[in-house]
């Protein structure tokens, strides 16, 4: 059995080694949360960048579906407009023979202008006779050439009509190239959208990997030193129990002893003190 000093060496130490302990298992319990609370934060980023990378993957692909349904569009314009080309190529020729047959130098539209211009500028200038007369016969030539040019009325719709229809074509095709063209461009910023948030992913799950070992190793770590002081509370309750069991033996045989002291000088009639007098109402207690 050691001896009391030694016991109460060993007691002290024990009480220094707990506080230390609890202190240290304070830490690792504070580690472990600031641990977990950083995996769980980017684990979170990771599953957020996720849906946001298959949210932007169908509105890509919607894209670039898109993009398909236009050039398949756009190239029937085009081989409309191709068409179109070949056609006004053959109006137009039929336009110079029939400029040339009717001895004109232009559209019949223009000629259909200058009279009713001519006619306007006689009913409201004044003029000299002459000069109004000389209006008049190039105002009636021009007539002439007109009614010859409007028995081939159905001739120059074809050519006016091919004309406007290979204009609309080529509008068209261009308006379809420039939605191609936009909707391209945002189908492309969708898709390197895409690859930051796969290279910010590998860059968040090269930070999770390491969380894993860290967290395991103050587990353990916290485990380890959880089990040390849980044993070395009880070693000081022990102590801490013998002690208390040794103090109250000592001062159960301090107050025998004093309690026969006080019964003594009462048989011999002696003066008893104020601590005689306690220390006989305790020996009753």
């Amino acid at each position: 059995m050691k001896k009391t000093n030694e016991l109460r060496k060993e007691f002290q130490q024990l009480k220094k080694d707990v506080s230390k302990l609890k202190s240290n298992l304070n830490r690792l319990s504070i580690e472990k949360k600031k641990i977990f609370q950083e995996s769980k934060e980017t684990n979170n980023k990771i599953k957020s960048n996720n849906s946001r990378i298959k949210n932007l993957k169908k509105e890509r692909d919607d894209l670039t579906k898109k993009v398909k349904e236009l050039k398949g569009e756009r190239e029937k314009l085009n081989k409309t407009v191709k068409e179109g080309f070949s056609q006004k190529k053959e109006v137009d020729q039929k336009k110079k023979d029939l400029l040339q047959k009717l001895d004109l130098k232009e559209d019949p539209e223009k000629l259909k202008s200058q009279i009713e211009a001519l006619e306007f500028k006689l009913e409201t200038e004044a003029m000299p006779f002459n000069k109004e007369k000389q209006m008049n016969k190039t105002i009636k030539e021009l007539k002439k050439k007109y009614s010859e040019v409007e028995k081939f009325g159905n001739t120059w719709k074809e050519i006016n009509q091919a004309s406007k229809s290979l204009r609309d074509d080529k509008q068209k095709a261009e308006d379809v190239h420039q939605e191609i063209q936009k909707t391209a461009q945002e189908s492309q910023k969708k898709h390197e959208e895409i690859n930051v948030l796969f290279k910010e992913n590998k860059q968040l799950k090269e930070k999770v990997r390491p969380f894993s070992e860290q967290l395991l190793k103050f587990t353990v770590e916290y485990e380890n030193v959880k089990k040390e002081l849980e044993e070395k509370l009880i070693r000081v309750n022990e102590l801490g129990k013998h002690f208390k069991d040794v103090e109250e033996k000592s001062f159960k045989a301090q107050v025998k002893e004093k309690t026969a002291e006080v019964k003594e000088k009462i048989r011999k009639g002696k003066k008893l003190s104020t601590e005689d007098i306690l220390a006989f109402q305790a020996s009753k207690d």
